[in-house]
């Protein structure tokens, strides 16, 4: 076995394209898009490169590319906790220990050169990239935001010294087709004593204007939270064109004080899974037709981000934010809602999905490392 800092075209197409071996026939794998996997090695459609150092390996058997790797430092990050902590990122291997040991040896050992005392992983750059290593729920489509491993990287990682440091859970609710008439006079009550309105949209254009304040409140609202670093105004306008251009708006509520400033915002997508299966990689020249349709026909939603001002925090603002989307699903007569990771000591949201019928049906790990 052979270990090759990916640097040439050639190593990169290898990097990228190692899952599409791996995961190969498994009914479960989202494929991403391969020409949005390319961006991950250049500066200029990767902004968080500029405030992260990164370097890529692959591992190789006989020709062929069997294991790959990412390690990851967030500058940013590290400044923000006052420690010097590196990320693995991107591991995929096949079921052979000796590759990923050698891959996670590799990683270590660059970021032990760069001055790091701790690794932890699998993390990407920012916190909206792949976050943690599924190790329940396999035999469930997660959502697009989520991630999918087989059932034997954690007991390698584990097997080579790494610990849980923090655990994501997921749910899937089922919604009632009404809402409860209690439920809309609470929501009454927050929307008065706080002067709050909602603001809906029903076309693209409205909703791009207010990528940016969303991303703005994200810094904001998640900042307290692991492994989070604040977004500069290039890479929250990075993932404001990246994401706000496909949503469908009517998945996105905004909530407004009295002087129009966003205290917080819900957004929701219809699922994608199983269109992204159909489009195996690759949008054109037929995949996007599979995303079009399952924008406009929800049978699913995404539950992608939720956010609230700090002050406003535990104040009951998310009881609006969902049930403005929940007026949008019963419309589209969409009754099952997949949520994205929530932190499993975050007591009040666990709280929130658990107001509906609803199944802890995944879990995904970030593991650390004493270097």
């Amino acid at each position: 076995m052979t270990i090759t800092e990916v640097k040439s075209k050639e190593e990169k197409k290898k990097f990228v394209m190692l899952p599409f071996e791996i995961y190969k026939g498994n009914a479960y794998w989202i494929p991403p898009i391969i020409k949005d996997e390319y961006k991950i090695f250049n500066t200029e459609t990767n902004p968080a490169l500029k405030y992260c150092d990164a370097n890529y390996w692959i591992a190789e058997e006989n020709g062929k590319c069997v294991g790959r790797i990412a390690a990851i430092i967030n500058h940013n990050y590290n400044e923000k906790i006052g420690e010097k902590m590196g990320r693995f990122s991107r591991l995929e291997f096949e079921n052979n220990p000796s590759i990923a040991k050698t891959l996670l040896e590799t990683a270590e050992k660059w970021l032990r050169g760069k001055g790091m005392t701790k690794v932890h992983g699998p993390l990407g750059f920012t916190n909206l990239d792949l976050q943690g290593l599924l190790i329940e729920g396999f035999d469930r489509m997660p959502s697009i935001a989520s991630v999918y491993h087989l059932p034997y990287y954690g007991e390698v990682i584990e097997d080579f010294g790494y610990e849980k440091e923090n655990d994501w859970v997921e749910f899937r609710l089922e919604l009632d087709d009404d809402v409860p008439e209690k439920a809309v006079r609470l929501v009454d009550m927050i929307k008065k004593r706080y002067k709050l309105s909602v603001k809906s949209f029903k076309t693209t254009k409205e909703l791009i204007p207010f990528g940016e304040e969303v991303f703005t409140l994200l810094n904001k609202a998640f900042d307290e939270l692991p492994y989070v670093s604040e977004f500069d105004d290039e890479t929250k306008k990075f993932y404001s064109d990246k994401y706000f251009k496909i949503l469908n708006p009517e998945f996105v509520k905004v909530v407004q004080n009295d002087k129009n400033e966003t205290v917080g915002f819900i957004v929701g997508l219809p699922s994608l899974s199983k269109a992204m299966q159909k489009c195996n990689g690759k949008l054109f020249p037929f995949g996007f037709r599979h995303v079009m349709k399952a924008l406009k026909n929800p049978t699913e939603m995404d539950l992608l981000l939720t956010g609230v001002e700090p002050h406003l925090q535990g104040q009951g603002i998310p009881a609006v934010l969902i049930y403005e989307l929940q007026q949008v699903l019963i419309k589209y007569n969409v009754r099952f809602v997949e949520t994205t990771g929530i932190f499993e000591t975050n007591q009040k949201a666990i709280q929130t999905w658990k107001n509906y019928k609803n199944e802890q049906h995944k879990r995904r790990r970030c593991y650390v490392k004493t270097l």
